[in-house]
């Protein structure tokens, strides 16, 4: 599976996001009503103050605050280079992945567990948020669905079957991927970041994942996973 693409053409991606604001009291008036407006089918019995914890779901009322990104390179083993661009500045944190997708080729694949779904549109909704250009890699109009270097570990999962969600916790099991095990976890990154102000817990987090995606697509190839040594962390 997946014999015909080239990893050294390939970039694994994770982000993490979270509300715009440390709370529902400091959202605009106006977006407190859209944020009602917008959420209450998925609410149930909670209010839209209690549920504004889940914001950063949403690009319309979350913000991106680090892009983890991973690459494999040659040499007498394959080795995986993982670099974080992470900010308090959305802005920032776009603007650096932008530059780096820029130094690549068009033609570079980009790879992350629900991408297609969650990842990819995310960061084009943001980057039009803060008025920049979506990067030739990322932009989807004008492409027919062979031109669009897209990858997505979960969609590859479901061979099809589209009621089909498996998270890559489940998928690092299955395969036997080891990981460490984490102080956090993605419900509780808004916290982590507006209460604790912790953005060094949440890259290295974010980083994990990343490596965690890299070494999925080794067993969906039926390759050897990279052994800890030839992860090279970029500081």
């Amino acid at each position: 599976m997946l014999e015909q693409y080239d990893l050294h053409n390939l970039l694994v991606i994770d982000i993490e996001t979270v509300p715009q604001y440390s709370s529902f009291s400091q959202v605009p008036e106006n977006f407190q009503k859209l944020w009602d407006l917008k959420t209450q089918n998925q609410r149930k019995e909670e209010t839209a103050e209690e549920f504004y914890e889940r914001a950063g779901i949403w690009a319309e009322f979350g913000k991106i605050i680090c892009i983890s990104v991973g690459i494999f390179v040659n040499g007498k083993q394959t080795s995986l280079r993982v670099k974080s661009f992470a900010s308090h500045s959305e802005k920032e944190v776009l603007e650096k992945f932008a530059a780096l997708l820029a130094s690549q080729p068009p033609s570079l694949i980009l790879c992350a567990h629900n991408g297609k779904e969650f990842d990819f549109p995310y960061i084009c909704r943001r980057m039009l948020v803060n008025g920049l250009k979506i990067p030739s890699q990322l932009e989807l109009s004008g492409k027919k669905p062979w031109e669009i270097n897209h990858l997505d570990t979960m969609e590859l999962w479901k061979f099809g079957d589209y009621k089909n969600y498996t998270s890559l916790n489940l998928l690092t099991a299955i395969f036997n991927i080891p990981t460490p095990k984490e102080d956090i976890d993605g419900s509780m990154v808004g916290h982590v970041y507006w209460v604790e102000n912790q953005l060094e817990r949440i890259y290295s987090y974010c980083q994990k994942d990343v490596i965690a995606t890299a070494q999925l697509l080794r067993r969906y190839r039926g390759e050897e996973l990279i052994s800890d040594e030839c992860i090279i962390i970029v500081e």
